[in-house]
């Protein structure tokens, strides 16, 4: 075996370098990008639930508020009948 070294060499050692440092600075940006997928996960994922605890809120609020809505509604009608039933009285009264 010859110990010469040919003249291939130092390309070779050169581009083995240039992999290397394409290699790390390739890892390197995955893992930033890697960490800021999870944080903009992590971020969306509580705001989701916070914006999900504003909804249920409204809907248990707009239930409560249209039970309170037909319970004035069957009240007013209520009223009316009763004030219906009076005036057809009085009406009989006056015409018989």
């Amino acid at each position: 075996m010859s110990k010469k070294k040919t003249m291939l060499d130092a390309p070779k050692k050169m581009v083995v370098k240039a992999l290397d440092r394409t290699k790390s600075t390739l890892k390197s940006a995955n893992g930033y990008a890697l960490n800021t997928t999870e944080e903009v996960v992590s971020e969306g994922i509580l705001v989701a639930e916070q914006w999900q605890k504003v909804a249920n809120k409204a809907i248990k609020g707009g239930l409560s508020l249209a039970a309170k809505n037909q319970d004035i509604v069957f009240d007013a009608l209520t009223g009316v009948k009763k004030h219906m039933i009076l005036s057809k009285k009085r009406f009989n009264k006056l015409t018989a």
